[in-house]
């Protein structure tokens, strides 16, 4: 085998190697790009809840609360 063969051999294989791995790094990309947008969705939901809670004690009560008792 003469080296413009061995070499083009060895570029294929480092051509397929990098190919199978974009192709791996792509499938993490997906998986993790799915995972922020589930966690966006628990924040904003997280959010719209607390905002809810502070609204609804608000509205319960108007008068300032009591000191604690002193011991």
């Amino acid at each position: 085998m003469n080296t413009i063969e061995h070499r083009l051999m060895e570029l294929e294989a480092k051509v397929a190697f990098q190919d199978e791995t974009i192709d791996i790094l792509n499938d993490e990309i997906k998986v993790h790009q799915q995972l922020l947008a589930k966690m966006k969705r628990q924040t904003e939901l997280l959010a719209e809840k607390i905002k809810e809670s502070q609204s609804s004690s608000s509205m319960m009560s108007n008068e300032p609360e009591p000191p604690p008792p002193h011991y």
